[in-house]
C-alpha cells in the first residue's frame, strides 16, 4: 500500500470515528454508504463487508439520534459539506524535511524553479514579475504527483490542502459548486498550497453533452478561482486524463509538468530506497529487477518490493524463488530485445541454470550462449586494450 493510498484510509478512519462519537447515526450510515461505493473497485473485500453491515444493522429500541447541530462557523473553521459535515479539504502540515520523490532531472528542475519562485517573491515583484501561482501535473497514476505535492508544500513551509472529492460531490442538486467555492475561499486565507487531485473528474470539457449542467457549473467556478488565485499561495492540479479537461481551463495554468514512468535509474533509485535492511540480500538482483520493471510506476514498484520483503521474513520462498516467479509473470509484457536481454542478465548470474532462464524468459538456450559469448569476449576485449 502507498504512502498516498494509507494516508486517504486514516482520513476515512478519522471522519467515521467523528461521526460516531458526535452519535450522528444517519450521518455515519450516510458516510459508510459513500465508502462502500469508494471501495468497491480497489477494495472488494471491505466493501463487501461495509454494505453487509449497512443491510444488516440492527432495530433501533430507543427513539432516533436527532442530527446534531452544525459547529459554529468561525474565521478559522474547516469548511464543511453541509449534508453529510465531512470536511472538504485534507491537511497536511509536513516538516521541511520531508522525503522528496523520486525525480527524473527535467522534473526536478522545474520543482527545483518552482520553489525558488516562491522562495524568492519579493526579488520577481521588484522585477515587475509574479511567481507561478499554479500549475497543473500530468502522468499517469502512481508516479509520485500527490508526494511531489506534500513535498513541495513542505519545501516551502506551508500546509498542503487536498480537495475531497468525495465531500464536494453533495447529492444535492447546486451544493457541489457551493462546497468547492467554500474550499477553494478557505484556502486562499493563508500561504498554502492547494492541490486539486483528478481534476478531470470535476472539470471535464463543457462541450460534453452527457455530463449534467452541475459539473459544468462546477468548471466556470474553477476558472474564476484560478484567474483570482492569490500570488502568496500555490494552486496545484493534477490528472491522468488532459483530454478530458476544459481547454479553456488548461489554458489558465501558469506551468505544465509532466510526469513519466521512471527510466531503469531512477527504478534502481527506488529498489535501493524500498528495500531497506534487506538490500544486501537482493542487491545482485537489481540490474534483472530494473529491466523486468520496466513500465511500472514507482508506487507499483513499491508494492512489489514489499510484496518481495514479506515473503523473505516469513521465509516462505528464497530470493531466488521470488525472482524466478516475478519473472515467469513479465515475460510476455516485455518485447523480444528485452527478453533476450533481461534472459542474459539471469544467466550471468549463475544463480539459475540455463535451462531454467530459458524456460522463464521464452528465450532460447542457443540465443542465450550466444550473447553470453559475445558479452564475454567483449568484455576480455576491453581488458586487453
Amino acid at each position: 500500500m502507498s504512502m498516498d493510498e494509507l494516508e486517504i484510509i486514516k482520513t476515512d478512519l478519522a471522519q467515521l470515528v467523528r461521526l460516531s462519537l458526535s452519535e450522528q447515526a444517519d450521518d455515519v450510515r450516510l458516510f459508510v454508504a459513500r465508502l462502500v461505493r469508494k471501495y468497491r473497485a480497489t477494495e472488494p473485500q471491505l466493501a463487501e463487508q461495509l454494505d453487509l453491515f449497512l443491510r444488516n444493522r440492527p432495530t433501533r429500541t430507543s427513539s432516533p439520534l436527532r442530527r446534531a447541530p452544525p459547529p459554529p462557523k468561525t474565521q478559522h473553521a474547516m469548511p464543511v459539506d453541509d449534508e453529510s459535515r465531512l470536511t472538504l479539504l485534507r491537511v497536511f502540515n509536513d516538516p521541511r524535511d520531508f522525503p522528496a520523490p523520486l525525480f527524473s532531472e527535467e522534473l526536478g528542475a522545474s520543482l527545483a524553479q518552482l520553489v525558488e519562485e516562491r522562495r524568492q517573491t519579493d526579488r520577481l515583484l521588484a522585477a515587475g514579475l509574479q511567481p507561478s501561482r499554479s500549475a497543473i501535473f500530468v502522468g499517469p497514476p502512481g508516479v509520485g504527483k500527490s508526494l511531489t505535492a506534500r513535498w513541495l508544500a513542505a519545501q516551502l513551509g506551508v500546509p498542503l490542502y487536498i480537495l475531497d472529492l468525495t465531500a464536494v460531490m453533495s447529492s444535492l442538486l447546486g451544493k457541489s459548486g457551493s462546497n468547492l467555492r467554500s474550499a477553494l475561499d478557505f484556502a486562499k486565507r493563508v500561504p498554502c498550497v492547494l492541490f486539486l487531485d483528478e481534476i478531470d473528474a470535476i472539470a471535464k470539457r463543457r462541450s460534453d453533452e452527457a455530463d449534467v449542467g452541475e459539473l459544468k457549473r462546477l468548471v466556470n467556478v474553477i476558472l474564476q478561482e484560478v484567474d483570482n488565485w492569490p500570488s502568496t499561495s500555490l494552486l496545484v492540479a493534477a490528472t491522468n486524463h488532459p483530454e478530458l479537461i476544459d481547454p479553456a481551463l488548461w489554458r489558465r495554468f501558469d506551468l505544465e509538468i509532466k510526469f513519466e514512468l521512471p527510466e531503469q535509474a531512477a527504478i534502481k533509485d527506488a529498489m535501493r530506497r524500498f528495500l531497506g535492511n534487506d538490500l544486501p540480500l537482493l542487491a545482485k538482483w537489481i540490474d534483472v529487477l530494473a529491466l523486468a520493471f520496466k513500465g511500472f510506476s514507482i508506487s507499483d514498484i513499491e508494492r512489489s518490493i514489499q510484496k518481495f520483503r514479506r515473503t523473505l521474513a516469513l521465509g516462505t520462498a528464497s530470493d531466488a524463488d521470488l525472482i524466478e516467479e516475478f519473472i515467469r509473470g513479465r515475460t510476455q509484457a516485455l518485447e523480444r530485445s528485452a527478453r533476450i536481454e533481461l534472459a542474459v542478465m539471469l544467466a550471468k548470474t549463475k544463480t539459475l541454470s540455463q535451462h531454467v532462464v530459458s524456460d522463464l524468459t521464452g528465450v532460447s538456450r542457443d540465443t542465450i550462449r550466444k550473447y553470453v559469448s559475445e558479452t564475454t569476449k567483449t568484455v576480455k576485449g576491453h581488458k586487453k586494450a
